[in-house]
């Protein structure tokens, strides 16, 4: 069961505080030039930091956007890092899809990756001309580490007939072994798209078992998956669901696709970050839940100040192991780049290619809710 706080506006997710030595301890201060290079930006995240953090979070941020002019860098925030990251230094925000396509089309010279390393090594295979930083090596994912390339092989052997579908939530080295890549935006786009191309009734989708689950309801398409999961979005549970509907009546509870189906059933609506986000933005409900990483209510919170945000509390530990310190620091020293295997690179680049080839959907598909969870075969 997920561990639930309820939060009114005002007050965020609870983070450790940051004390003034990380800036003070590479030579930053809070002095007049940052105070007038960055007050302005306080106000973007006045509900997660306080007063008496800010002179402390204040050169980090003036420091890593001068960095940003000097090397001619970017930064790609996905939409769970924390509101420090994402609204005062990142410079691309979005979901896993708009972040690869980002990607692909800047002209800068260094991406710092403000996300995992699956996103990390994405911008490289999209991008193998830029310098791509990542800024905490240990920045992984539960579901990358679910499966291997080899894995694949073996699923290949096993059933040579069907097209292999991968979430991009997956190393290098899968995409590279899979015939396409999915994102929770255009995961049901891609199955269906895939299965005519093969003219198959059966698609395979790794490593995600309740994002394969969860398209499966909402096509005719066959599918057959692998048991990896997301370490976050499997806490939640139906009764979470229940129980926030009891303690708060009318609230509209919002869900992410990597969340098991009986979640998706007992939902309100359902999609990918963006799409709870697009939700939010366009109906403005009372209150509102979104089942997903907490740092993704922080950020929908802060430019939708009229809705009461009820905050799930289950963290990822992968991505919240990217800093503000982390990222001022790979800047300064290069560390750490992420490099491919250029044929790995090449196989992955050709998933990646298939996907984003696609048409380009107007917004991020949502997943129909209330309906029954379905068995889903396991391939191995």
């Amino acid at each position: 069961m997920a561990r639930l706080i309820d939060s009114a506006p005002g007050c965020p997710t609870p983070t450790p505080l940051r004390g003034a030595s990380a800036a003070e301890a590479r030579g930053l201060s809070y002095d007049a030039a940052v105070k007038a290079e960055t007050d302005h930006l306080y106000p973007l995240v006045a509900d997660f930091v306080t007063p008496m953090e800010w002179p402390a979070v204040a050169p980090l941020v003036a420091a890593i956007n001068r960095l940003k002019k000097e090397k001619n860098a970017v930064i790609l925030a996905h939409n769970y890092m924390t509101p420090d990251i994402f609204s005062l230094v990142g410079d691309f925000r979005g979901d896993s899809l708009q972040l690869a396509r980002e990607a692909s089309a800047t002209a800068a010279d260094v991406i710092v990756q403000a996300g995992v390393h699956f996103m990390a090594e994405t911008s490289k295979i999209l991008a193998p001309g830029k310098t791509v930083l990542i800024p905490d090596l240990r920045a992984g994912c539960s579901l990358a580490a679910s499966i291997t390339g080899a894995d694949v092989r073996l699923i290949k052997q096993k059933y040579p007939d069907y097209p292999i579908v991968t979430y991009v939530n997956c190393t290098a080295e899968v995409k590279a072994e899979c015939h396409i890549t999915c994102t929770s935006s255009n995961a049901a786009q891609v199955v269906e798209a895939i299965a005519k191309e093969w003219k198959s009734d059966t698609v395979i989708m790794v490593p995600d078992q309740y994002l394969a689950k969860n398209v499966a309801a909402q096509t005719d398409i066959r599918i057959l998956t692998w048991p990896g999961a997301c370490e976050v979005h499997e806490l939640f549970s139906a009764d979470d669901v229940n129980q926030l509907r009891e303690a708060h009546p009318g609230v509209v509870i919002l869900a992410h696709p990597e969340c098991p189906p009986d979640v998706l059933e007992a939902a309100d609506f359902a999609g990918s970050t963006s799409a709870l986000a697009n939700y939010v933005s366009e109906n403005s409900p009372s209150k509102v839940v979104l089942l997903t990483e907490c740092s993704m209510s922080d950020n929908v919170a802060a430019v939708n100040p009229n809705v009461n945000f009820i905050r799930p509390c289950n963290l990822c530990p992968h991505m919240k192991r990217i800093t503000l310190e982390n990222i001022y620091d790979c800047l300064v020293t290069g560390k750490y780049e992420v490099k491919i295997p250029e044929d790995v690179r090449v196989r992955a680049k050709q998933a990646l290619d298939a996907m984003m080839a696609l048409p380009k959907m107007e917004r991020p598909l949502a997943f129909e809710t209330g309906l029954k969870p379905l068995d889903v075969e396991m391939v191995m």
